[in-house]
């Protein structure tokens, strides 16, 4: 059995009288924190005053499985992490062939996301298709897209940017405007967009370029705030806080409309039954699309000099510039480029909406976009797809668990308790996988042999 030596007194505690005490200290942690979050809630009376509503139960099941928790972490998981590991490093080193699931890991997700409607349909009917094509298809899809964008400032320049939402916010209102007073087609519009959201980065990146670390991070967050404080005040183009409505919806490449009322519209043109379900295939159609449009520049980009030009401002800026890398235009295209899809995913973000608001772009957007792109490993495509499937579908998928209202109270809303749950899961991630889903990375440059990096021999374990 595992023991634990303290290096004051040179006793031996056993692993179970630790995980005890850490269990108490976890407690007592949890009742502090949780009191005013969970064992007191604020409420109105039918008098129309401010009560405070006792949840003390509620509050002890929390502390009592908090340090429950605990106990069985450190008491038995860890003392078996550290067995197998040391079993491991004891044992010689045999290097497994990929089974056919990892050799084909990409061809299978892709053939999955092409096939997702269709089995939604099957299914859940074209109705009932809705709700799972919509909410768990495009949003996840969207935020995969931001993430991919993202990935290009931080993931692979290692420019820490906290106001990537600003371009976001570009993309959507430049075609809620565009498309509403101009009447400008979306096909039209997304590419404005998305240079309309370049050109913003190009001008956030130019007061940046003598900064790293905390000072870029600081400014960028600035940026996103100023951006989402211009919405809000000039009202005379953005409507302030009431939004812009009425953002006319995508067309079928210009041959046929969603509309009903339009001529054109696609069931009259195919003589099929009215439904509004083909108006969310095909959005998540189209958002598929542009994801794998990401997917292909970035890569392409990577194996291109301004590729390599950023994976090495991210090893070091100083060596960059010795080996006479312009960092200049380095740092202004990886900005330029990341806006830009963060540009392309704002506009379809407003045609699928209808309506957009500054309160849809705030700082929390952009720590969720950075949070999947460090937790599915910066630097790489696959890990950071995994992580906002798991993130943005995990968030979602609460709205499903209707039976915890049995367990918790009817007055219990899943939803609220969302970013709860997304904390527990960054700390999980980390704790199990410091470096990300996908902790290795392949350079693009290499000698007679590919070989995949791991995260613990880069710097900060960017990649």
């Amino acid at each position: 059995m595992a023991v634990t030596v303290s290096p004051e007194r040179d006793v031996v505690v056993p692993p179970v009288q630790r995980a005890f005490r850490e269990a108490l200290y976890a407690g007592a942690i949890a009742l502090g924190l949780f009191v005013l979050f969970i064992g007191l809630r604020t409420d109105q009376n039918i008098s129309n005053e401010l009560i405070l509503v006792q949840r003390w139960l509620l509050l002890a099941l929390v502390v009592i499985a908090t340090a429950v928790g605990r106990f069985l972490y450190v008491g038995y998981a860890q003392p078996a992490m550290e067995r197998a590991k040391a079993e491991k490093a004891k044992a010689p080193a045999v290097v497994a062939e990929p089974g056919f699931v990892r050799r084909n890991f990409n061809k299978i997700g892709v053939v999955v996301l092409l096939l997702y409607p269709i089995a939604m349909v099957l299914a859940f009917g074209f109705q009932g298709s809705l709700k799972w094509v919509d909410n768990f298809g495009i949003q996840i899809l969207i935020y995969v897209m931001l993430a991919w964008g993202l990935n290009i400032v931080v993931g692979l320049a290692g420019l820490l940017d906290l106001g990537y939402v600003a371009f976001y916010a570009v993309g959507a209102y430049a075609y809620a405007l565009l498309g509403t007073h101009f009447g400008l087609s979306f096909w039209i519009l997304l590419p404005a967009a998305g240079c309309m959201a370049a050109f913003w980065g190009v001008m956030l990146g130019f007061p940046v370029l003598r900064l790293r670390g905390d000072y870029l991070a600081i400014v960028t967050l600035a940026f996103g705030e100023i951006i989402r404080l211009v919405l809000i005040n000039w009202r005379e183009v953005t409507n302030g806080s009431a939004g812009v409505s009425g953002i006319p919806k995508v067309s079928f490449f210009g041959l046929m409309s969603f509309n009903v009322s339009d001529p054109n519209y696609i069931a009259k043109v195919l003589h099929i039954a009215q439904s509004g379900a083909y108006y969310k295939i095909f959005l998540y159609y189209l958002i598929l699309g542009l994801c794998f449009i990401t997917a292909f520049v970035t890569i392409r980009l990577r194996r291109l000099p301004v590729g390599r030009a950023w994976e090495a401002l991210r090893e070091d800026e100083i060596a960059c510039r010795s080996l006479g890398i312009n960092t200049t235009t380095t740092k202004l295209t990886a900005f330029a480029t990341g806006a830009m899809f963060g540009g392309f995913a704002g506009s379809f973000f407003a045609a699928r909406q209808g309506f957009v608001s500054p309160e849809s772009f705030v700082f929390l957007e952009s720590a969720i976009i950075l949070a999947i792109v460090v937790l599915g490993g910066m630097g790489s495509l696959g890990g950071i797809a995994v992580a906002a499937l798991v993130m943005i579908g995990g968030t979602e998928i609460l709205r499903e668990l209707g039976f915890l209202k049995a367990v918790f109270g009817p007055d219990f809303t899943p939803e609220l308790y969302r970013m709860l749950l997304f904390g527990m899961a960054m700390v999980i991630v980390m704790l199990w996988k410091p470096r990300g889903f996908v902790g290795s990375r392949e350079p693009t440059a290499f000698l007679k042999e590919r070989r995949a990096v791991s995260g613990s021999f880069t710097k900060e374990g960017h990649g």
